[in-house]
């Protein structure tokens, strides 16, 4: 069935392509004021056009579409475009290059934790060659770094496809996804430095029936973090790094009840990343993480390949320990090839209610370093291995 669905999505995309229709109605932004240099706030033309093209009952041939042309540099301040929209489906074409102010006093307005926000937009299809540049150096340097804002945020916005575009340097997340039922994401370049916090590629929260495929993603942060509420997600062909992985979490934070089930993610490369496959969980939270797979994942001089952190704190020093955890659960790690920055190549630290039915099969993480041996540590954790280097001791063998 979830293939099914992925193959509707990705028919929905290639009917929609890359032009415009016969008949189709196109609002390009210039025509409702939006200057284009760089330097004018275009934002109040930007909803101009967004008003006219939500409001637009789709009477004629095909989607109405909003235009962002290339050649021209528009800079936006904090703004949300609101649904739901009179058209059954909305296009929104970005060829040129959209800016968020460059310093923090620059930023007004900013009262819903994103720099551009589309709520309750059904059929959204944005897409194009255009880039998105969040200018987040200023927050990265100052204490208010904690109350930064995501870059780009979708919040139920059903059947979402977002394609194409570059998103670079965000004061924080670069796209979230939240709420959300059928999203299908695929051939964007998300970068920001190595250094820089919390600047996540993808964060998804409370959605399902999610793809995140053929793309490129190096961040200071997680590429891609699966959050709590989220079922169904499929994480094809991603090439991350560098970056802090491909994470389940984290959950259970402050005491919360959080449940992640049905993620697979296949066919991705970690490049240099703080970790690779990750699963991250506070202690003293409830809920579960179950039916998760990771398989056909290239390693290069990556930290902590395989990783289920139970105990995790996000740094905080002298974390409380906990008897009470999530459920971690039928987690499946298949096809591991490269090699691992550390000796220690797969830590599987689970709590006291331990992780269950863990399968690891066909795992070579060898070392970065020549003359070093890799190894694995687990603490509560119980399931079986096949052809695994390095060995798991607290997993049931078979093979080398």
């Amino acid at each position: 069935m979830q293939d099914v669905y992925l193959s509707f999505l990705i028919l929905c995309i290639a009917a929609s392509g890359f032009g415009f229709g016969h008949g189709q109605k196109v609002l390009n932004v210039v025509d409702f004021g939006a200057i284009g240099d760089g330097q004018t706030d275009d934002t109040n033309a930007f909803l101009y056009a967004w008003k006219a093209l939500c409001g637009d009952d789709g009477g004629h041939e095909g989607s109405p579409s909003l235009q962002i042309p290339e050649g021209k540099t528009f800079l936006l301040q904090p703004v949300e475009f609101q649904g739901p929209c009179k058209s059954v489906s909305v296009q929104v074409q970005v060829q040129g290059k959209i800016i968020a102010p460059s310093t923090v006093e620059e930023w007004k307005n900013c009262e819903a934790d994103c720099w551009i926000g589309f709520v309750g937009v059904a059929n959204l299809n944005m897409y194009g060659s255009g880039l998105l540049d969040g200018q987040g150096s200023d927050w990265w340097m100052r204490t208010v770094q904690a109350n930064n804002s995501n870059a780009l945020n979708f919040e139920r916005c059903d059947d979402l496809q977002l394609s194409g575009l570059t998103h670079v340097d965000s004061p924080k997340g670069h796209i979230g996804i939240n709420d959300c039922n059928g999203v299908l994401i695929s051939n964007l370049n998300i970068a920001a430095p190595e250094n820089s916090p919390n600047t996540d590629g993808i964060d998804v929260a409370r959605s399902t029936n999610v793809h995140i495929q053929d793309s490129t993603i190096g961040t200071g942060d997680d590429c891609v973090a699966i959050n709590g509420g989220c079922s169904y997600i499929n994480i094809t062909n991603i090439a991350c790094g560098p970056g802090h992985g491909i994470s389940v979490g984290s959950l259970g934070k402050d005491g919360q009840y959080d449940t992640v089930e049905e993620v697979h993610v296949r066919n991705c490369s970690f490049t240099g990343t703080q970790n690779a496959a990750r699963i991250k969980t506070w202690p003293g939270g409830s809920g579960y993480v179950r039916k998760i797979s990771y398989e056909k994942i290239t390693l290069v001089a990556s930290k902590n390949p395989i990783i289920i952190d139970q105990h995790y704190c996000d740094g905080v020093r002298n974390c409380r320990k906990s008897s009470t955890s999530l459920q971690v659960s039928d987690v499946t790690y298949s096809s591991f090839h490269g090699t691992s920055v550390d000796e220690e190549a797969i830590r599987l630290d689970c709590s006291g209610r331990g992780c269950i039915n863990i399968v690891m099969d066909n795992i070579n993480i060898t070392s970065a370093d020549p003359g070093k041996t890799t190894y694995a540590y687990c603490e509560h954790t119980s399931g079986t291995s096949w052809f695994t280097a390095p060995n798991v001791p607290c997993l049931s063998v078979s093979g080398f």
